[in-house]
């Protein structure tokens, strides 16, 4: 009996061993589960996490600071051209088109207007030469600000008012350095159009603090895009392009040449400059139109990255490049 006695504990010793690793297995695998649950929920929660983070980084991009939000597109005053992007200047009838693409923060664009602004005037009032000027915000970008989008639309603003080249000239001339945003704040533009008499008017100052042409400008941009321009400024002479030509730079001069060329061949004798229908106020002076000359063939200012000061042409490796 007493072996009996053994063998029984001994099975179920054996038997309560078994059944506590087996119940310790079970445990084991419900804590195993539990543990998958949580590592998955978690996970759920970081993916869910880093997409909201992603949603708002995508909701946020391409805006920058104190950017004004689109609006319908409001073209300027006279605009022409296809989709009414361009600023035309210079008299009716004229048998050559200088077509510019500009940005009023472009120091390449400055060192252009510095250089040819004289010829160009004097081209205009002779009625040789009309000028479209298309504005694009090519150093917004690049640079970062706000600059040329609301000078642009100041200048949009003050083609409205009938101001458009004397403002034009005026924001060359102010340019501020390239990597300083002046032109981002409505009250610089405001302030540089108290130099053209007449702008300064409550029409003037809602439509730039309204940014009433930005959309306008933006897709005058867009256009310049498509075109697939090397830069700004971009200068083509009846559709052919006359700036980018290394080999033949252009001068004030073969500007000149090229445009009473132009006219010889319409067959319209082009008048000498300095007679009376050359001569008109000085820029800036606030007259509503482009057609007058400057005494001198250059202006004066800062010439544009590596142009040198008083340079009679702008080098047009000196564009800048998208």
């Amino acid at each position: 009996m007493s072996e009996k006695n053994d063998g029984a504990n001994r099975d179920a010793t054996k038997r309560s061993a078994r059944e506590r690793l087996q119940a310790e297995r079970e445990r084991e695998k419900t804590r195993d589960k539990r543990r998958r649950t949580l590592v998955v929920s978690a996970a759920v929660v970081g993916v869910l996490g880093l997409a909201a983070v992603v949603g708002l980084i995508a909701a946020n991009t391409g805006k920058s600071g104190g950017a004004d939000k689109a609006g319908p597109v409001v073209a300027p005053s006279g605009a022409s051209g296809k989709d009414a992007l361009a600023i035309r200047t210079g008299k009716d009838g004229a048998p050559s088109t200088l077509t510019v693409w500009e940005d009023f923060r472009c120091p390449a664009c400055k060192s252009f207007e510095d250089n040819y602004r004289a010829t160009v005037h004097d081209l205009e009032a002779r009625g040789l030469l009309n000028v479209d000027y298309h504005i694009v915000t090519l150093i917004d970008g690049n640079m970062t600000g706000s600059g040329s989008l609301k000078a642009a639309n100041a200048a949009a603003c003050a083609q409205d008012a009938g101001k458009f080249p004397a403002y034009h000239d005026v924001l060359f001339q102010n340019q501020p350095e390239e990597v300083n945003d002046a032109y981002g704040k409505n009250a610089r533009l405001l302030e540089l159009a108290k130099k053209v008499d007449g702008l300064d008017t409550p029409a003037f100052r809602s439509c730039v603090e309204d940014g009433t042409h930005n959309s306008w400008v933006a897709k005058s941009h867009e256009a310049f895009r498509a075109g697939k321009f090397r830069g700004t400024p971009t200068v083509l002479l009846d559709g052919k392009d006359i700036f980018s030509d290394q080999a033949n730079p252009l001068t004030p001069q073969k500007l000149k040449e090229q445009v009473e060329a132009a006219a010889k061949g319409a067959g319209q004798a082009p008048p000498s400059a300095g007679t009376p229908s050359a001569t008109a106020s000085a820029p800036g002076s606030g007259s509503g139109s482009r057609n007058r000359a400057t005494p001198s063939a250059t202006a004066s200012g800062s010439a544009a990255r590596t142009a040198p000061k008083g340079s009679a042409t702008a080098n047009p490796a000196d564009a800048s490049q998208d």
